[in-house]
């Protein structure tokens, strides 16, 4: 996961291209740009990061649907995939209360009913090119497209209960997760993504587990678990996230931290990949007492993973 640390803008785009860039060089299949509320435009991250590259995915984690028209996403989203030689991977969804109403004005009411119709939408606009013809609940769309992806643009919506799992399911290539364990992956999550898709003829889905990592001696993971729960606390605002914590053993963004010596985070991963879970995506969380300890915790856990993660592909 690149992208998520804040930073002044300057210093913040040459610290985008040389984490892609790290993360190129050492292997990784994807890099995953969050959509900050209050931070930079993830896809327009990845253009810059697919500038610097020639390899690897770039994915988004994910574009919040109610700021934009279906329309609108398809072309911006389309025109990143093509500059990006076709690496990108979408992850959209319906964000959460506390984004789209308080933050935005927008009204926040039946949000897997507008992911549906949004995403039918988007699926026809990226059939293109031709015309893009959609009515149902939320959108009524006559508009003609001469855009035409070469090779194709997998789209993956961020579903945590039944109703989204089965839309994801049904109209979209995978699901990109966070605040789920391993526990709520494996009984509540793959096997109805996975239903639902096999139902709908299409292929098994992507399953994305987005989890913080600290490398540490096994006598500072208390202290790791406690700093996520300090700076990653989204749970705290979200029922989204509280009925998701509910159907697996962690009670916080600390007890889905995969902390410890590289053993312990082995382990993690491997239980992920036994859940069901076809990619993760690392959010590093370093511990220190000032900002070169921070800095190098960092860098020893990144490199780390790049080991760990041959063993688990």
């Amino acid at each position: 996961m690149i992208g998520a640390e804040r930073g002044d803008m300057a210093r913040k785009v040459a610290k985008l291209v040389s984490d892609i860039e790290w993360a190129e060089s050492a292997g990784m299949d994807t890099a995953w740009m969050p959509q900050v509320p209050n931070d930079f435009d993830c896809l327009t991250m990845v253009a810059l990061m697919a500038a610097h590259t020639s390899r690897i995915e770039l994915g988004t984690a994910v574009v919040p649907l109610q700021a934009q028209h279906p329309i609108a996403l398809a072309r911006q989203a389309q025109s990143v995939h093509a500059m990006a030689g076709g690496r990108l991977a979408l992850g959209v969804g319906p964000s959460h209360h506390w984004i789209v109403r308080d933050m935005l004005g927008i009204p926040y009411e039946k949000p897997a009913a507008y992911t549906r119709d949004y995403l039918e939408v988007l699926n026809a606009a990226f059939a293109g090119p031709g015309d893009v013809d959609v009515e149902n609940g939320n959108f009524t769309v006559h508009n003609p497209t001469v855009l035409a992806s070469e090779t194709p643009l997998p789209v993956l919506v961020a579903a945590l209960g039944p109703v989204m799992l089965q839309i994801a399911g049904e109209h979209a290539d995978g699901t990109v997760l966070w605040m789920a364990d391993e526990k709520a992956i494996g009984d509540h999550i793959a096997p109805k993504i996975n239903k639902a898709a096999a139902e709908a003829g299409r292929p098994a889905p992507r399953i994305v587990a987005g989890i913080p990592v600290c490398l540490c001696a096994n006598s500072e993971i208390d202290a790791a678990k406690e700093r996520a729960n300090r700076i990653l606390a989204e749970a705290e605002t979200s029922p989204n996230y509280q009925r998701l914590l509910d159907r697996g053993d962690a009670r916080s963004v600390g007890d889905l931290c995969a902390a410890g010596d590289e053993e312990s985070i082995l382990a993690r991963f491997k239980a992920f990949a036994d859940a069901g879970v076809t990619d993760l995506s690392v959010r590093l969380l370093p511990i220190g007492e000032t900002r070169d300890e921070l800095i190098a915790s960092k860098y020893r856990t990144r490199e780390v993973i790049a080991e760990l993660a041959k063993a688990v592909r």
